[in-house]
Parts: C-alpha cells; structure tokens; sequence
C-alpha cells in the first residue's frame, strides 16, 4: 500500500485509489507525512488538527486521534506503517515505495546523474502529482505552511523541464505548463522569462511583451519593484527581433529540499534559474534522429479530477481501443457540445486511458484560434509530425483535435497524416463529417444532477458538501449543471473554507451569470466563454438566441416564431442552427430547452447597455451561412 499526498490525500494499492474523508484523523495523517521519518512535537500536531480552538482535554485528545489513524490503517491492511509513539512527539516512518512524496524526491534525485535520461525522470516525477494538494485536509496550518513548500518543489522541477525543453527547441509544448504555472506564482520571474521566450520562438511577440508587462505590473503593485536585469534584459531582445537565449539552471537546484519553515522559501532572484548562487553550465543540446527531428514520445496535458461522464468515457475509450488493432482507415470520434460542457477534458481524459495503445504518442493540437478562427489543417497536420518519434509507424499515433470549427478541417487532416485514432471535439455537430465518415458521435449535455453532486464533493469533501445538502443542491441549480461553472463554484468555495456553501449560493444567485468567474485566469470565466461562443455565430443567430431567452426556458417552433416575428419555418431552420450549436438542446420531441445558465447569460447581455438584439426579419434566413454545421 501506498499513501498520495501529492493531491487529495488517499491510500491506494497500485490498482484502487480510496480518497480519505475530510476528518481529524485524514489531518493528522497529513501532518505526519508532510516530515515523513521525522519526529513531529505533539504541539504541532495538536495544532494541525484542531488550529487555535483545542480542546481542553488536548493530551487525550490527541492521543484518541492516533488510535483512530491506527484503526484506519487496520482497515486498509497497513498496519505494518505504524505511527510510531516517541519523546514529545509522534514519527510516522516511510519511505519512496510507500509515499508519493519520497518517490517524487528519490526521481529527483536521480536525474541528476541521468545524462539524457534526465528529462523523462523529471516527467515521471511531474506526474505523481494528482492535482491541488491536500484538497480534503482541513487544517489551515498545513496549508499555510507547508502545502506552499511542497507547492515550491514542483515549481523547480517543472522549471528545469520547461529550460530542458526550450534548450531542445520544443516551445510549444511548455506554453500550457508555463501559462499554468506563471498564475499560480505570478511574481515568479523565471517562470515568467520561460513563458515570454516560448512566445517568442513560437511567433508570438505580442504576447511575450504582454506577458513582461503583466509581471511588471504586478511586482510593481505588490512588492514596488521593478523586474530583475535579465527580465528587462529579455524585454529589450524581443523588442529589437533577437533571439532571446536562456540558459539551463544547475540540477542541483533540485535536489536540496526547500527547509521546514513556516512560509515558502524566498524566490529566485534571477529568471533564468531556480537557484541564483549555482553555477549556469552551458545549453543542453537536442536529442534528435538522423534526420534532425526530435525522438521524444509526446504527451498529453493531465486533467485533475476528472469527474462524471462515466457512460461517454467507456464509449469513447471502447471506439478509441479499436484504431490500436490496425486498419487502413484511423477510428474517429467527434466530441461536441456547448460552452463550458467538458468536450476537451472528456477527450483528453479517454486519450489517456488508452494512450498506451498508441507507441508513437497523443498529440493535443488546437484548431481554431483565441477569435473562434480556423487553423489551417497542413499547419496542424505539420505540427503533428513535427512532435512525434522519428519513423514512427502509420497508426501509432492518436490526436485529439480540440475546437473544430468546420468538417473540412478534419477531412483534410486526415487525408494528410497516418493516425491510427483522432478524437475531434467541437462546439457544432458537424453533421456533414458524420455522414460523409462515419464516426463515434459523444454529444455532451449538463451533467446530471448525481455527477453534479460527486464534482463538488471531489473537489470540497464529503464532509463539507453533506453539511450543506440543500445549499449544495441549490449551487448546482445555478450553475446549470454545467461542468465548468461548477469548477468555478468549487474553486472559490475550496479557496474559502470557512464560506457555507448557502452564503456562497445567495451571493451568486445575486449576479448570476456575472459572478462565475475566477479573477486571476481568463479562461475560468461562463460569462466570456459564452460571449466567445455568440460571436463566432452570425448576428442573426446570435440575436436569436437573445431574444429566445425570454420564453421561460422550453422552447417550441410556434413559440420561437412568436419570439423572433417571424414565419414558422423560419424559426424551425433558426432553432436547428441553435441546437447545432449547443446553446439548446433537445427536451422532448418538439421541444427544446435552453440550460438555465445560458438564459441566465442571456438575459444578462440583453439587459447591458446596446445588448439589447434588433428585431429578426424574416430576411435573416438568408443571412444565415448555409455550409454551416
């Protein structure tokens, strides 16, 4: 058996994962394997679990706690981990095959000495972390002080294979973890001079000078400085067209764990290293084929938590199963729905159950840009065989071809790569690729109110959300029961412990939709991601689906015609470019439905200054693009 702390912590036997309750015990446990082999003094324990409120009985207390933990570990078969009773404290001895921690650590260590095989050491390290530590562990002192540290770690070895990554010229696969990582640290000036020359490398010096401008900004606001000599050095080279050039940190940067200290260590003071005081040895070279082209087996981004869609995942992961037996044409998946639905993290999500079916890699490439643009198929084709191994064989590979816009883009990069499987996920139906190739077609709806229930409860605890039932009840009402509404929801609720999740609910309900959105990262926003979706429509649809939000959520053609004045026919092609969209759904045969939250959205754009939509005339069927699917 082994303990995970590197995410909610869980035991698990290599096969089940059981994710302990967030309770007293569940805190002492954490507390013991944050020093893991080391003697932690009863008052910090005492304080781990309880905080500032201990009870009067402390001593008994306590020791009531261990035989609970004890009674725990009986129950899951590892008695032989015992916590172990000494002089002022209690130790809790382990090692790297029986907790996460230790493993990550030991993988550390030994890239040191890897050479080459440095990278892949450092990956597999990476992927031991299961996403936000310690998410069912209520005890304010381990995330005030020791979460931040481990936090720490990950960012030095997610910084030394992002430098490893940049020196071997693969930019576009460190946009992802940097973009991540700078909002986590957003005063972190190395992560931040990693982002701006992925940017740049990849053709992207807008974003690259808006990214120092961001970090300046911050340090400014928040410390009154100004960025370090090479951050403003960098600024200057990618501002006269140069090449910008990092440098590798020392490995050894890695490897000295961070003190036991009550706050996080103190930031680097220089970008482009994790440990200023080391020596900078020179650029690791490429690993690359004969033929120039880099050997790495790609990756997929992880999905943390992935919750619900249990019947869509074993269909997709079934269809996908099928393109690893070979065949002359790739297994195709389309994935669609609307705004917010988790099309791109089902997908992702099934790729990687059967990921290993597919030797040459899973390639995540993006088909349309930040204005709902198109990509270019041979652009994404060229990418694709850019990433993966040198000879890797026609059907070893999968794709996941995230926000299609139109089937040709899809056909065309078929006929262009030699894919054994490629999932294409898509706000449209696309139809006309359905019925000229026939593939597995997964339409994604809200959740239901059960999947619902288990994403909070993934992502806050039993505990907390059982407390609550009715207010938990009445949050994913609101939410619609939309998937990334819901993160959001349990995102601010986790950041806020103390927050009842009733109050949580009322001060949504009071600004809803506007109030469904995290502050610190655009893309965690309902609210522009369903005006991202209403401008990628013609104004007539887009107008449409404005004023089809004031029936009361089921929607019928005469209905829909008395809305939008105009012919009933008309309304019936109106609301099959809707339903084609996502922004409706079915209901019942000659019904639709709009998602609570989408109507919601809309009548809060209609109520904005100018939000209000003309009237439709009947004109605006010929105004609708007639190849759209």
């Amino acid at each position: 058996m082994r303990f995970q702390l590197l995410g909610p912590l869980s035991i698990t036997d290599g096969r089940d994962v059981v994710v302990l309750p967030p309770a007293k015990p569940t805190s002492l446990l954490a507390a013991l394997l944050v020093r893991p082999g080391e003697v932690v003094p009863v008052s910090r324990l005492r304080q781990a679990v309880w905080g500032e409120e201990q009870p009067a009985t402390a001593k008994a207390a306590l020791q009531s706690c261990v035989l609970r933990l004890r009674r725990l570990f009986a129950k899951y078969d590892i008695e032989d981990r015992a916590v172990v009773a000494v002089a002022g404290g209690y130790l809790l001895p382990a090692d790297g095959d029986s907790l996460d921690l230790l493993h990550f650590r030991r993988l550390t260590a030994e890239a040191e000495e890897a050479g080459e095989a440095e990278l892949p050491l450092l990956r597999q390290a990476l992927d031991l972390w299961r996403g936000p530590l310690l998410t069912n562990v209520p005890s304010e002192l381990l995330h005030r002080d020791e979460v931040p540290r481990l936090v720490e770690e990950r960012l030095r070895v997610l910084e030394r294979v992002c430098e490893i990554q940049l020196a071997r010229g693969r930019c576009r696969d460190v946009l992802v973890d940097l973009w991540e990582a700078t909002r986590v640290r957003p005063q972190h000036e190395g992560l931040a001079a990693q982002l701006m020359r992925a940017l740049y490398r990849v053709g992207r010096q807008n974003e690259a000078l808006a990214e120092y401008r961001r970090i300046r900004a911050h340090l400014r606001d928040e410390l009154g400085v100004d960025p370090g000599t090479e951050l403003q050095e960098l600024e200057l080279a990618i501002l006269r067209g140069d090449e910008p050039r990092g440098h590798l940190p020392a490995t050894a940067s890695l490897l000295s764990t961070p003190p036991a200290s009550a706050s996080a260590p103190p930031l680097p003071a220089s970008p482009a290293s994790a440990s200023p005081s080391l020596p900078s040895p020179p650029p690791v070279s490429p690993v690359s084929s004969s033929d120039g082209r880099e050997t790495a087996r790609p990756r997929l981004p992880h999905v943390p938590g992935f919750t619900g869609r249990t019947r869509e995942t074993a269909a997709l992961v079934n269809h996908l199963g099928e393109g690893a037996r070979g065949g002359s044409a790739p297994v195709l998946a389309v994935v669609s729905g609307g705004p917010g639905m988790g099309k791109t993290a089902l997908a992702l999500h099934a790729a990687h159950l059967v990921a290993d079916r597919y030797p040459a890699g899973a390639v995540l490439l993006p088909m349309s840009g930040p204005d709902g643009a198109p990509r270019a198929s041979d652009e994404a084709a060229a990418e694709l065989r850019a990433l993966l191994p040198s000879g890797a064989s026609p059907g070893s590979s999968l794709a996941v071809l995230d926000d299609v816009v139109h089937p040709d883009q899809v056909r065309r990069f078929l006929d262009a790569t030699g894919c054994g499987a490629v999932v294409v996920t898509s706000r449209m139906g696309l139809a006309a690729l359905v019925a000229t190739h026939g593939p597995a077609v997964v339409q994604l709806g809200a959740l239901s109110p059960r999947e619902s229930r288990a994403l909070l409860t993934a992502v806050l605890g039993q505990e907390r959300v059982a407390a609550e039932t009715a207010a938990a009840h009445a949050l994913t009402e609101a939410c619609g029961h939309v998937p990334l509404a819901l993160r959001i929801v349990a995102a601010r609720l986790l950041t806020r412990p103390r927050m009842r999740l009733a109050d949580h609910s009322a001060w949504l309900l009071r600004d809803l939709p506007a109030r469904l959105a995290l502050p610190d990262d655009p893309r965690m926003s309902v609210p522009l991601a369903l005006d991202g979706a209403l401008r990628r429509l013609p104004a007539p649809l887009a107008d449409a689906h404005l004023r089809l939000a004031r029936l009361d959520g089921r929607i019928t053609a005469p209905d829909a015609a008395g809305a939008l004045s105009v012919p009933e026919t008309d309304a019936e092609e109106v609301l099959e470019r809707l339903l084609d969209t996502g922004l409706i759904e079915e209901d019942q045969p000659g019904a639709l439905r709009m998602n609570p939250l989408f109507r919601a959205h809309a009548l809060h754009r209609s109520g904005r200054p100018g939000g209000a939509p003309p009237p439709l005339v009947t004109a605006a069927r010929r105004a609708l693009p007639s190849g759209a699917t």
